[in-house]
């Protein structure tokens, strides 16, 4: 079977985690959203689960947040930033279409409080670093 490059958008308003494929956007009163990159999803395959630690979890960078089942296996879904979790989405939960279809706006994964933002929004990328990055490990890719 071909291989298809990776077609996507990588949007400009938030931060990007190259490690674990995920975004970060800074939202009002100090809080985040997080979700996973459409590169993210691209490599893991379609999203057909997703299940948030519950709402008051504290998560430490490079922990898990949560998990999500593609079609062959369950992977651990790894913080970007370390956060109270003011609420896992839900809507994405009940319906996982949404993470594969609107990773950035209906599909984000969590809601939460960043313990120490100062600081690891300094490991966090800008669009055009992350476009970089995918760049390198998919030199066919795609950016609509």
């Amino acid at each position: 079977m071909a291989h298809t490059p990776f077609s996507g958008t990588i949007p400009d308003d938030r931060l990007y985690c190259p490690r674990y494929d995920m975004w970060v956007q800074e939202t009002a009163a100090g809080e985040v959203l997080l979700g996973a990159t459409s590169f993210g999803i691209f490599l893991a395959g379609e999203i057909i689960a997703f299940t948030a630690k519950p709402k008051g979890a504290t998560v430490e960078i490079g922990r898990g947040m949560g998990t999500v089942e593609c079609r062959k296996t369950v992977l651990a879904v790894h913080a970007p930033i370390s956060f109270v979790l003011l609420e896992g989405n839900d809507a994405a939960e009940e319906r996982p279409k949404l993470v594969n279809a609107e990773p950035y706006a209906a599909g984000w994964m969590a809601r939460a409080r960043p313990t120490a933002w100062a600081d690891e929004k300094l490991g966090l990328v800008d669009a055009a670093a992350y476009r970089r990055h995918i760049l390198t490990i998919e030199p066919e890719a795609t950016f609509g």
